[in-house]
């Protein structure tokens, strides 16, 4: 007889869902924080020009913050992978945490800056 080679369900730890649940839920503030920073701005551009010394300086903070959270969530990705590699392994809901923080961190705070 053929033994089945799948792997056993893994059970999740009331703490490791809680965990994963707080990751979902991250997202989602994600998501709505890009959304409204995404329309604040563009009300930003249809009311003043483009040119302005106030919105030249405003995108070039939206592009160098942008910049600056990419290459955090790529480092920490770097580290999960490192770590990985050499035989320490973290669940999928802590290293996306990881890669998700700096992109909230950002987002958060530009929901609130913009909407002053």
């Amino acid at each position: 007889m053929k033994q089945s080679t799948q792997p056993a369900l893994v059970l999740m730890s009331p703490t490791a869902m809680f965990d994963a649940w707080k990751v979902g839920l991250m997202a989602l503030e994600l998501c709505t924080t890009s959304w409204s920073t995404i329309t604040m701005r563009n009300q930003l551009w249809q009311t003043q020009p483009f040119f302005s010394p106030k919105m030249m300086k405003e995108n070039q903070r939206m592009v160098s913050e942008k910049l600056d959270a990419s290459m955090e969530a790529g480092l920490a990705m770097q580290k999960a992978l490192f770590n990985m590699l050499s035989g320490q392994h973290a669940p999928w809901w802590v290293t996306s945490r990881q890669a998700m923080q700096p992109y909230h961190r950002r987002s958060s705070a530009n929901s609130r800056r913009l909407s002053r």
